[in-house]
Parts: C-alpha cells; sequence; structure tokens
C-alpha cells in the first residue's frame, strides 16, 4: 500500500507524530457541571492512535469564561482532577494531548456568569444572535467592557489554567484565539472599539491576545503551547476588515515567542464547477511562521493529501469527520467509506448517542 502524505510522520517540536491527521478542538457539551465526565475517555481514546495528536474541546479558564452549556472548565481542582484519567487514557494509547483554553467573552450570557453578572469583551456591544452551527439559538446578553486595569487578571486567568492544564497530565495547551471568542473580539476591528491601548491599531487589538500567548508561554514553555487564529472567519459578527494583515502580524508576532505551533482555521469554502473548494489563503502565513502549521476548515481525504503533499501546511485539523469516523486514520489510509455524521447530536448532552457510538470499519477495533 502506498504512503498517503497524510500518513506520513512528523516530528512537531518533541513530538513525533506518526501522521498528520489531527483531532481538532470540537466542543461536545457533555461535560456536566463544567467538569469533564469519565464518558469522555472513551470518546477521546476511540480517537487515539498511536503518534496522533488530538487537541481537547475548549476549556474554560475562569468562572467568567462559559457561554455554552456542559462544557467543561481547568480553572478548579475538581476540574483538574476529572481531567486526569482521560489524559492519562489517551497517553497509555500512544497519543498526544494538548488542552485547548478558552474565554466566550462577550459569546455568552448572564446566565453563565457568576452572580448573574454580564459577560465581559473588549466592547460593552452585544453580538447578533446567531445559530452557531447547529448549536441551539441564544439570546446573547449585551457585555461589559473590560477595564484596562482588569485585562491583567484575565491574562493570568489563562495562564493559570495553563498550569493547571500541565498537572492534569496534558502535553501542551492551545490558546483559543478564534471563531468569536474573547481573544478574537480583541483582535478583530469589526467589534473591537476601544480608543485605550488595547483598541484602534493592529498592533493595539492584538495586545492583549499577545499578552496572554507571553504569559502563557511563560509558565510552560513555548514549546507546549498552540495558537488557533480565523481571521478571515465571520463568527457571531466577529470579522476584520483586512484580514490578510491581520493573519500576517499575528504569526509574526508568534514567532517571537517561539511557540510550537500556529492552528489556522481556512476561509470559507466556496462551489467551483458543482464542488466545494477550499480557497486557500493561508500560504503566506504558513510561509511568515516559523513553528509547525495547522489548516483547518473543511478538508476531506483528498484536499488533505494535496495541502501536505503540496507543503501548504504540516498538519490538518479533521473535526465533523474525526467526531463520526472515531478510526478516520485508518479509514483514509484505507480509502474506506466514511459515516457520516449527525449534526443534531453535535451538541446533545447524551454521554453515548452521537459521542460513542459512530461505528468503526472493525468491531475488533472497538
Amino acid at each position: 500500500m502506498v504512503a498517503i502524505p497524510l500518513l506520513s510522520p512528523y516530528k512537531m517540536g518533541k513530538f513525533d507524530l506518526s501522521h498528520r491527521i489531527v483531532l481538532a478542538p470540537l466542543t461536545r457539551s457533555r461535560s456536566y457541571g463544567y467538569v469533564a465526565q469519565p464518558h469522555a475517555i472513551l470518546y477521546y481514546t476511540q480517537r487515539t492512535t498511536k503518534g496522533g495528536f488530538l487537541i481537547s474541546e475548549a476549556a474554560g479558564v475562569s468562572d467568567t469564561a462559559q457561554g455554552y452549556p456542559h462544557t467543561p472548565g481547568i480553572w478548579t481542582r475538581e476540574q483538574v482532577e476529572a481531567w486526569k484519567p482521560i489524559v492519562e487514557a489517551v497517553h497509555a494509547k500512544g497519543g498526544i494531548f494538548f488542552c485547548q483554553l478558552w474565554h466566550s467573552g462577550r459569546a455568552s450570557s448572564t446566565g453563565y456568569q457568576p452572580n448573574g453578572q454580564a459577560p465581559i469583551s473588549c466592547t460593552d456591544q452585544p453580538p447578533p444572535v446567531v445559530e452557531l452551527d447547529d448549536a441551539p439559538e441564544e439570546e446573547r446578553t449585551p457585555p461589559r467592557r473590560l477595564r484596562t486595569d482588569e485585562i491583567p487578571q484575565v491574562v493570568n486567568d489563562f495562564r493559570l489554567a495553563a498550569r493547571n492544564a500541565v498537572e492534569a497530565g496534558f502535553d501542551g495547551i492551545e490558546i483559543h484565539g478564534a471563531n468569536g471568542y474573547l481573544i478574537e473580539q480583541f483582535m478583530k476591528d469589526n467589534v473591537n472599539d476601544r480608543t485605550d491601548e488595547y483598541g484602534g491599531s493592529l498592533e493595539n487589538r492584538c495586545r492583549f491576545p499577545l499578552e496572554v500567548v507571553a504569559a502563557v508561554a511563560d509558565e510552560i514553555g513555548a514549546d507546549r503551547v498552540g495558537v488557533r487564529i480565523s481571521p478571515f472567519a465571520d463568527y457571531m459578527g466577529c470579522w476584520d476588515s483586512d484580514p490578510e494583515a491581520l493573519g500576517m502580524y499575528v504569526v509574526r508576532e508568534l514567532n517571537k515567542y517561539d511557540v510550537l505551533y500556529c492552528h489556522v482555521v481556512e476561509p470559507r469554502m466556496s462551489v467551483v464547477e458543482g464542488r466545494r473548494q477550499i480557497p486557500h489563503r493561508l500560504l503566506p502565513m504558513r510561509k511568515a511562521f516559523k513553528g509547525t502549521f495547522i489548516a483547518a476548515g473543511g478538508y476531506d481525504r483528498e484536499e488533505g493529501n494535496k495541502v501536505v503533499g503540496e507543503g501548504y501546511t504540516d498538519l490538518v485539523a479533521y473535526g465533523r469527520l474525526f467526531i463520526s469516523n472515531p478510526d478516520l486514520p485508518r479509514r483514509f489510509e484505507l480509502d474506506a467509506p466514511l459515516n457520516k455524521y449527525d449534526r443534531s447530536t453535535f451538541y446533545t448532552p447524551d454521554p453515548v448517542v452521537g459521542y460513542t457510538d459512530y461505528p468503526f470499519l472493525e468491531s475488533s477495533e472497538m
């Protein structure tokens, strides 16, 4: 059997990966009470291969970070302890496991906040009411604009969460700077309407995100830190007037901190001659970034092999296909048929249905 580019080995810093297929960070809404649950052990280990790279669902960095039901956190002792057996199980199968850290910012509402307070953001303007993928549509309450003197505390929340992730056994962390959440809210000029040193110019808008990067890298080592960005996206009214400039500025600044990888979401796919095609506009960022580059955004087997083979990216993150095909690397190896995913169960709280019940190619692998 001819080895395909996606299944070629790759050295990511000190981590020896056996293939280029990454489990993307995927909110699954099955962590009751903001605590990761034992059923996550089966979910993650089903998707673990020896030398495979997995990024966890986003974990909140503080009690103000949550914005969705049943999402895990990593700011309390109970949460850290709950992650440990999950991470241990992934490691037992030879996987490399990073924890994605997030703060939802204005993509939250008073119902998720301590004492029913307003969610925090760079602005006091609420996002538009939109349905995110297939998550339930929710009314977003107006956020509270963070004071300049409060921002260091949020930076510190990320630092402490990174420390907690390492204590829980994770090999590293990914800073969630994408998808319309707090870090991206600061970065994008359609949302950030500040007039202090955290708003206005591109440099000022990226100040808080890069302070988070610096604090986390200092706490656990830059060789354990990745950053996810989506400069071309418009999630929850979070867009930028010059996404190319934003993306290039961020990756060049990340080089200064020697972070392990940059994980970038492609622009939305377009239909060309009846087939969905990925615009592939990340190449300038890929060329500018010195570390490992991960591309995400609707890739299939053919597209993934193409971009790895051409050197457009080092690794490819898969989300929906990995949800429905726990043995995705094996299926790609054999060019086997793929299970279809069921969008209606992406965010349901059921601990089995749509979570760990997708079939493997060979039942003996279960």
